[in-house]
Formats: C-alpha cells, sequence, structure tokens
C-alpha cells in the first residue's frame, strides 16, 4: 500500500493558486499529484564487555539495517545506493538526514516496545531521497520511505522532519500488525497511530515528556513565508496552520464536527484528528514519557491481532480499554485516563 505524508486535498489547494509569486509552487504541486505512486536478513550489534571473572564476554542485540538511495530528481526507484549501514557519513546532508531519521524510529520501536525493525524480524529499512523535481510529498510503497526535496516555497523539503520519517515508516508497523483499510475511519485510525508513533520517535529522541513534546507532525517542512508550525497538531487538531495559500488546518477535534467527504478517501487526512487528540489527551492526562504507558496501551493495541482492517473509532478506542485493563487493572489510572481521552473527543459516551 502506498501512503503519502501531504494529503491530496492540499496539493490541490496550491495547484490551484492563481497568483504569480506562487507560480513555481502552484507547478510543483500539479507535477507532484499526477506521479504515480504504485511503484531479508536480520542485522546484530555486537557488544564486548569483561565480567566478574575477568572473561570476555560477547552479547547480541538487534541493530538497523538502513540502506539510503539518491533517485538524483527522477522518478524512478530505488535509485542509485549513497549509504549502507556501516558506511560514514555521506557528504549528502539530506542523505544522513533520511539515516539518522531511520535509525530513531527503529530505536523508539526497540527500545519502548522490543519491536526489532518495521516487521519485529529485524527486516531492512530502505529510503530514496531526492524523489522527482520539486517533489511536494513523501510517502510508504510497502517497501520503502520515499522523499522529495519540495518546491523550495511552500514545502522545503521532507527528509529533515523525523515526524515525517517516523510516520511514514509507521505505516509499515501498522501492515505488518494486520493492517487498517485505507478508507474512512478505518483509514483515519491508519493516519492516527503513524501520527501517533511518529510523535512518540520525536519525544523519545529528544527526551521530552508528554508536558514538554510539541505534539507537531511535520514541522520544518514549511517555507519561510507560510503561516504554520506543521502540517498536524495531536494536542489541538485544527491549529497547525491558518495561511492564504494553504487555507486553515481543517482537522476535527471532536465527532461532533467529523468531516463526512468522498474526497481524501473518505477523509482519512482530516478525520485523524480525532483519534490523535484522544491519544495526546491520554498521555498528557498519565504525564512522564508518553512511550511508557499512553504508547504502550497503543501498540499493544495495533499488535494484538484483534483489530479488524475495518476497525471504526468507536471499536478501536473499546479495543484500547481493553488492552489497558488487562495490562493495568480495571480501576488504574490508565483506564481512567484511555477512557477520558475518548470522552472528550465524544467516540464513545461512557466505557
Amino acid at each position: 500500500m502506498t501512503v503519502a505524508f501531504v494529503p491530496p486535498y492540499l496539493l490541490a489547494r496550491i495547484a490551484s493558486v492563481q497568483e504569480p509569486v506562487y507560480a513555481h509552487a502552484a507547478t510543483a504541486a500539479r507535477a507532484t499529484l499526477a506521479v504515480d505512486l504504485v511503484t531479508r536478513p536480520s542485522r546484530a550489534q555486537l557488544r564486548l564487555s569483561i565480567d566478574a571473572s575477568g572473561s570476555l564476554v560477547a552479547e547480541t542485540a538487534a541493530a538497523p539495517d538502513r540502506e539510503i538511495s539518491d533517485a538524483e530528481s527522477r522518478e524512478q526507484l530505488p535509485g542509485v545506493l549513497a549509504r549502507r549501514e556501516d558506511d560514514p557519513p555521506s557528504a549528502d546532508a539530506t542523505v544522513n538526514q533520511a539515516f539518522d531519521g531511520l535509525g530513531a524510529t527503529f530505536d523508539l520501536y526497540l527500545t519502548a516496545f522490543g519491536r526489532n525493525s518495521l516487521d519485529g524480524a529485524g527486516s531492512p529499512m530502505r529510503a530514496t531521497v531526492h524523489y522527482g523535481r520539486d517533489y511536494d510529498n513523501a510517502f510508504w510503497n510497502g517497501e520503502r520511505m520515499v522523499f522529495g526535496d519540495g518546491d523550495g516555497e511552500i514545502f522545503v523539503g521532507f527528509a529533515h522532519s523525523l515526524t515525517v520519517i517516523a510516520h511514514e515508516l509507521s505505516h509499515g508497523v501498522i501492515d505488518a500488525s494486520g493492517g487498517l483499510i485505507y478508507h474512512g475511519q478505518s483509514g483515519a485510525l491508519n493516519e492516527s497511530i503513524a501520527d501517533v508513533f511518529a510523535a512518540l520517535t520525536d519525544q523519545h529522541r529528544r527526551g521530552h515528556t508528554a508536558e514538554q513534546a510539541s505534539w507537531l507532525i511535520g514541522e520544518d517542512i514549511f517555507g519561510p513565508t507560510v503561516q504554520g508550525t506543521a502540517l498536524r497538531s495531536l494536542v489541538a487538531p485544527g491549529t497547525a496552520y491558518d495561511d492564504d495559500v494553504l487555507g486553515r488546518d481543517p482537522q476535527p477535534a471532536h465527532m461532533r464536527d467529523y468531516v463526512v467527504t468522498q474526497n481524501d478517501n473518505g477523509g482519512v487526512h482530516i478525520n485523524s484528528g480525532i483519534p490523535n487528540r484522544a491519544f495526546a489527551a491520554t498521555a498528557l492526562a498519565l504525564s512522564g514519557y508518553a512511550w511508557e504507558r499512553a504508547g504502550a496501551i497503543w501498540y499493544r493495541t495495533l499488535t494484538s491481532g484483534v483489530l479488524t482492517p475495518t476497525i471504526d473509532f468507536a471499536q478501536f478506542a473499546h479495543a484500547t480499554l481493553a488492552t489497558a485493563r488487562a495490562e493495568y487493572g480495571e480501576g488504574s489510572e490508565e483506564v481512567a485516563a484511555v477512557r477520558a481521552g475518548w470522552l472528550d473527543t465524544g467516540v464513545i459516551d461512557d466505557a
């Protein structure tokens, strides 16, 4: 399944802009929309130590197996190999940003959840940078991450945003866990879960608690003239940007504002704001590091094998509550926080 980061409705809006100052960005957006997006052994890290008797002890631990390629501004994959796992840093900063972002995502899944790579079995992590010319997006095509460099005006590149990288890679984790149909509420949950683990990856790398975190997805992808901080906000959906060209962030934070549409695969990028807000509210209620409890509940729910591909918001909410009860007990603060998060967004009336 190919899943792109920038929603089609946003690219379509840019493509329709008539002002001469944005002519290049409009052309780039039209070209991005026209692109056809249809497009493994484990590694181990050796650790040496000396035990109490003075003997040398060798231990192995899971380690990432990264491979970055360069499309050289063509729309062909995978491109020219630019950096492997054990290679020194490249002279190309974008290659290194992609490499480091893959590593930070690997670290979050391994250290927080004990997951070895996207499939849980040490699969290679592959990415391609410099895809296309003025390509205004990044996507996961089921095998690798692909990054455009943006048009230089509205979007200024995607590989330097860790949350973009972690979001798209997390679609691989979702796929490996059974998958969620990319339409309607199951599709919005697919997008939301990818956002959740993208935010957690950023927080994990920075060592931020839920209270310290920005909860923004897609920071640093906008050009300097865009009035916005990121593409989405988990803690305050609908507030990430308000710009003359892009318009206003359309994400709702409550079911009363749920958007019924046939566009964007039934609103997968829009309505994901609702479960995003439920997770952020849960994490903030629990405080501390969000991956330790709120993140663990979402991860165990995703990988439990109980989710159906067409699950809706309410069903997913009850699944997270069941996970919290199983892990922490009915009267726990974890269950109370999860319940409050879903009540706060109107997904459930009571549970």
